[in-house]
């Protein structure tokens, strides 16, 4: 709601301020600059970037309208999930896992979990690591350099289509200026005509410069901005996960375990410690 909001305001403020001023409406009526600015930014786009870019940039760009993917309330069932895992690796072994981690779409745990049981990158990221340490190797610092890879890795493979965007939003302006010039050319062209004539042309040319800057600062590079942001926070999602795993390598109780991992927490999403408790003490340990 208010991204919406904020759109509507940008053109409310703009227009209105430039009607309140005396300005005159239609001289900002310029299809063809539009066309030339917009559709050059948006074929440049498609040179700039490949198809999974361009499909992801398109999928981002509808997700900053909805709600955010976890919320404090998927950030408990996260933490509730992963006291279950570490209480049951302490009292049986992470022998007792490997039925969970080979099927997790079968498991007892996962399944009281729906919201991280429907997010099939969360469940592999967790269920390669809970794998290799079932194998042997649970030596933290080894670990954490791996999980630190492979979460820059996918911090990078998000941050493409906010970039592709961002330097989408660039361009604009330098686009807006090949419009005016475009504009200014159609003008001399018509030089014998009279000053009104010449007026409003010399005046729809100048139009391409401020569409270039206001659209791009207006509206493309704050929705860059807006799926940078909203990618970032969803990769606490999987840093959670990792500071979770490595307190309890390193010794820690399953409860104090899942408090490193709510520390790390963005504040507008996370759980307070008493609501962590509730509900890791209302969860069930398969038998």
């Amino acid at each position: 709601m208010l991204k919406i909001i904020g759109n509507v305001g940008v053109v409310a403020c703009t227009i209105g301020g430039y009607a309140l001023a005396g300005g005159h409406l239609m001289v900002l009526y310029q299809p063809l600059e539009v066309l030339i600015i917009l559709g050059s930014a948006m074929m440049a786009y498609l040179i700039a970037n490949s198809p999974h870019v361009i499909k992801a940039s398109l999928a981002d760009v509808k997700n900053i309208f909805k709600k955010d993917k976890y919320s404090k309330q998927e950030y408990l069932e996260l933490l509730s999930m992963l006291f279950t895992v570490f209480k049951m690796a302490r009292t049986k072994g992470w022998l007792a896992l490997e039925q969970h981690i080979e099927t997790p779409e079968e498991s007892e745990i996962f399944q009281q979990f729906p919201s991280f049981s429907g997010d099939h990158h969360s469940v592999v990221f967790l269920t390669d690591y809970l794998r290799i340490i079932s194998l042997g190797s649970e030596n933290p610092h080894e670990l954490e350099a791996l999980m630190d890879e492979e979460i820059d890795t996918m911090r990078e493979e998000k941050d493409h289509s906010s970039h592709a965007v961002q330097i989408m939003a660039d361009g604009m302006p330098a686009l807006g200026i090949v419009a005016a010039v475009l504009g200014v050319i159609h003008t001399m062209g018509s030089i014998s005509e009279p000053p009104e004539v010449l007026g409003k042309m010399i005046g729809g040319a100048l139009v391409g410069t401020f569409l270039g800057v206001w659209m791009s600062y207006g509206f493309i590079a704050p929705v860059a901005n807006a799926i940078k942001e909203r990618n970032d926070a969803e990769m606490k999602y999987f840093s959670c996960i990792k500071i979770c795993i490595l307190a309890f390598l390193q010794g820690a109780a399953p409860q104090v375990a899942v408090e490193f991992g709510r520390k790390v927490l963005l504040h507008d999403a996370r759980p307070t410690f008493l609501e962590v408790e509730e509900a890791t003490q209302a969860v069930t340990i398969p038998t």
